[in-house]
C-alpha cells in the first residue's frame, strides 16, 4: 500500500465509482481524512447518496489524490460492528473540517498508478 501521509494536508480527493445502472464511471470531489493507513470519506446523506449506492453494488473504486492515482476498494462502515472506528474517524474529520457527521466510508488503496 502506498504511503498516504504526504496527502494529509490536501482538502479533497476525487473518488470514481461505477454507476450501478449505467456501469459508467462516476466521479465526485469530496473531503477526506487519513487514519491508520486508510482514507475515509463521509456521505452527508448516508445511504441515499448515489456514490454510496454505487459502492454497495461494486466496491471497486479509483482515487485521485493530487497528482497520484490509486485503485482500491471501499467499505461502508457499520454503526454497530464499526462503532469505535466510526467515532474515531468522525473525530478526525471534525478536527480537520469542523464536520464529521456523515456516513463514513473507508477507502483502501491497493496501488499507485
Amino acid at each position: 500500500m502506498p504511503d498516504l501521509h504526504k496527502f494529509t494536508n490536501l482538502q479533497v480527493l476525487y473518488l470514481t465509482t461505477t454507476g450501478r445502472v449505467t456501469r459508467l464511471p462516476r466521479t465526485i470531489e469530496i473531503w477526506f481524512i487519513l487514519h491508520d493507513g486508510h482514507l475515509y470519506v463521509f456521505a452527508e446523506h448516508h445511504h441515499k447518496a448515489s456514490w454510496v449506492r454505487n459502492i454497495k453494488e461494486d466496491p471497486s473504486v479509483h482515487i485521485r489524490l493530487g497528482d497520484c492515482d490509486l485503485d482500491g476498494r471501499a467499505r461502508i462502515l457499520e454503526p454497530d460492528s464499526d462503532a469505535e472506528l466510526w467515532r474515531t474517524v468522525q473525530d478526525v474529520a471534525r478536527q480537520k473540517y469542523g464536520w464529521g457527521d456523515g456516513l463514513p466510508v473507508q477507502l483502501a488503496p491497493a496501488r499507485l498508478n
